[in-house]
């Protein structure tokens, strides 16, 4: 059983523009990206490229291109760190899937059904390692500073989702610390380098985090809705995989809080207790239907992609700008 996230009726948004505004950019980047998974150990090369080649949007470097392009950047060290964005996003689905046991990743096997755990692990740890070199080559102290404390936020959050997991206690609070840290923070950062890059003003950096923060707890917000009312064949991964992980994320949270005492029972029995049937997920979705858990997670998505598209509103009228803001409508209403 699968329910339908209620989405506004509008003709579909689309990354298109994006797209097409920093195409260039992006075959250099996908030239880069090639270039740096090289390796004389086989199995190198053969994780990475996995993962890399399995038809990602690429969202993550695309922005970095976009933001230093509305900030007028006129050099080449963008590139680089696009790859370098691109690379830490890698490491942390690599890591991300032993972590969560996962057995698919973006419509394949994850990597680590095919070479294991520690191979998984260890090529994360070498796509990180060659993200730093490039944020060293690219030469800018701030923008190696932007990124490097990004990496040490979203291993925070990762410790933190740990400490959440299967915890039924967690506050909707608590919930958004974890996305703004293990999510969020790389699209921040993805923003927020080009513009420092850029030797921008303060107001103009701290607004393009601002976007990109925001944007990326609205697309966190979305997937967890998604994992409840999507098509596996869309996510890219099992319908239900968080629930049969054990995750708590927000629509779990509302539906727990709302919820009478026997409905509590019941996600203490399926996410803390880990017994939990197929049957069990249809309950769960039954819920979430019944307490709006699903619309409410996407109308706070809404709340956050609205604060991302305000953030916007110091650039001046142009192409790119409203390109992004596109991308902000996308990411809320990816179809299901």
């Amino acid at each position: 059983m699968a329910v339908i996230v209620p989405f506004e009726s509008r003709s579909p948004a689309t990354i298109d523009r994006l797209s097409e505004l920093v195409a260039a950019d992006m075959d250099r980047v996908n030239t880069t990206i090639l270039s740096r998974t090289g390796s004389q150990v086989a199995m190198i090369p053969e994780v990475a490229n996995h993962l890399i080649s399995s038809g990602g949007k690429r969202l993550r470097p695309m922005l970095t291109l976009a933001m230093a392009r509305l900030a007028g950047y006129p050099g080449i060290g963008h590139v680089k760190l696009a790859a370098a964005v691109e690379f830490m996003h890698t490491a942390t689905l690599l890591h991300d899937d032993v972590v969560d046991e996962s057995e698919m990743r973006r419509g394949k096997l994850a990597a680590r059904m095919l070479w294991g755990n520690e191979a998984s692990v260890l090529v994360g740890d070498f796509l990180l390692g060659q993200a730093f070199k490039m944020m060293v080559e690219v030469a800018s102290l701030r923008a190696l500073e932007i990124l490097s404390s990004a990496a040490a936020v979203i291993a925070e959050g990762e410790v933190m989702q740990l400490g959440a997991a299967k915890n039924t206690a967690t506050t909707e609070d608590d919930y958004l610390a974890v996305i703004r840290a293990k999510t969020a923070e790389l699209f921040a950062a993805a923003c927020e380098v080009g513009p420092a890059l850029a030797a921008r003003p303060k107001d103009e950096q701290n607004a393009c985090r601002s976007f990109g923060m925001n944007l990326g707890i609205a697309f966190q917000l979305v997937d967890d809705a998604l994992d409840y009312g999507g098509k596996a064949a869309k996510l890219g991964k099992n319908t239900g995989d968080d629930f049969r992980e054990g995750k708590i994320t927000l629509p779990v949270v509302l539906s727990f809080r709302r919820g009478s005492e026997s409905e509590r029972a019941f996600w203490r029995r399926t996410l803390e207790e880990g017994d939990a049937t197929d049957a069990d997920l249809e309950y769960a979705i039954g819920l979430m239907t019944k307490h709006r858990a699903l619309e409410d997670t996407i109308q706070r998505a809404r709340h956050y992609g609205a604060i991302a598209t305000d953030a916007l509103a110091l650039f001046p009228a142009s192409p790119m700008k409203e390109a992004l803001e596109e991308t902000v409508e996308f990411c809320i209403c990816r179809s299901n």
